[in-house]
Formats: C-alpha cells, structure tokens, sequence
C-alpha cells in the first residue's frame, strides 16, 4: 500500500491510498509505522488523510485500532480526515465512528490538533 506524508508544524499527514484489506494491511502497518514511532508529548497526533482509501475490511480496521493504541499508549491520538462515503459508511457501521474523530477534511483535523499546524497547512 502507497502512504504518502507531509508534515505541519508538529503534525504528521499519512495519507494511504487504495484498498485496505488482508492483502495491504501489513503494508500499511509498516508504511504507518515510524511515524507512530515518532509521535510523543511535544509532537502529539496523527492525521490520517482518508481521501484516496477507496475500502476498508475488518482486517484494516483493526490496523487502525492498533495504531489508535499505540499513538494513546505515547499520550498522542491518531484523527481521520476527508473520508470517502464508502469508507464512512464502514465507520459507521461497524461503530469506529465513535473510537475516531473524524473530519469532513484534512485542515480542520490539523486545527483540532494544533493551530500551527494549521496555519502552516494554510501556508502551503
């Protein structure tokens, strides 16, 4: 799986692209990987730019949980952002929407992480 990532301020963007299923979660998991690694009290949160995730198993579901533990466990949290309706649909369904905060777009989870961040989105 193609994870792209760029950097606000502080704030870290992964953003996957395709499907997330048993055949990429492993991928995915070690696309995402250092950057959980690197989250900490002075740089505390992830935004997952979900914009380019066209599904998402069960099997993906339960990376995002694991990365959700993880990223908390370090006393930062992971937001999701600009979900494709299929993929929200998933969210709601299976009830992740409550485990998440979830944005209808990438800034707007920058801002409820960090004004920086945003502002540096803002930026360019």
């Amino acid at each position: 799986m193609k994870l792209e990532s760029r950097t606000y301020a502080q704030i870290v963007v992964v953003a996957p692209a395709g499907r997330l299923d048993h055949d990429h979660c492993e991928g995915f998991r070690a696309g995402l990987q250092p950057h959980l690694d690197r989250r900490s009290a002075s740089s505390p949160g992830i935004v997952l730019d979900l914009s380019r995730l066209e599904y998402v198993s069960s099997a993906g579901l339960r990376c995002f949980m694991l990365a959700a533990k993880h990223v908390g466990g370090h006393g930062g949290k992971i937001v999701l952002a600009a979900l494709r309706p299929v993929v929200a649909e998933i969210f709601q369904i299976s009830r992740f929407d409550m485990l998440f905060e979830i944005f209808p777009s990438v800034r707007e989870a920058l801002a409820a992480l960090s004004a920086p961040a945003a502002a540096a989105f803002d930026q360019g």
